[in-house]
């Protein structure tokens, strides 16, 4: 199974990480599917909103949801998450070398989610890379299998784990 993960210790860095190294594969001719998460602050009371950046080449599809400045609970909007993934599912059968999921979530970890889409490249033979926070890192780790590759958290770490995992290191 060619499945990696990566998590790095700052809120949103690994978000930033993911986005550099998806913006390194496309210079280097390397063609990825996915998506890359884009955090946006909207000032020091409210969170941000987050995005997410269909790879290769967009669009960018607002996943979370406006609940107030006072709500608690989880800010995800799960249909505009299914969006996103049914709009990843048909770039993957068009075809890609590489697929890059920029998180797995609580609703990865419940079954949901990005979660078929990673089966099926996996079942394609395409690699697949994973944004990993520690909360869901247990269910990550038993879906699959306790197989995938830790990476650290760097582009070259990445990229080099990329393209041997594509044929090209």
């Amino acid at each position: 199974m060619n499945i990696a993960c990566t998590a790095a210790s700052g809120r949103g860095d690994t978000d930033l990480l993911l986005a550099s190294l998806a913006d390194r594969l496309a210079a280097e001719g390397l063609r990825a599917c996915g998506t890359v998460q884009i955090n946006t602050e909207r000032g020091s009371e409210e969170p941000c909103d987050m995005d997410v950046r269909l790879l290769p080449d967009g669009p960018v599809v607002r996943i979370s949801q406006s609940l107030g400045p006072n709500a608690r609970g989880c800010r995800l909007d799960p249909a505009a998450l299914e969006t996103a993934v049914g709009m990843v599912s048909q770039h993957l059968e068009e075809g890609t070398d590489l697929l890059i999921v920029n998180k797995f979530g609580k609703h990865e970890a419940d079954g949901r989610g990005f979660r078929p889409v990673i089966a099926e490249a996996l079942a394609r033979g395409v690699p697949v890379l994973v944004g990993l926070n520690r909360l869901n890192s247990e269910a990550f780790h038993e879906f699959s299998g306790h197989e995938a590759t830790e990476l650290a958290p760097d582009v070259d770490s990445l990229l080099a784990w990329v393209k041997t995992a594509c044929g090209r290191g």
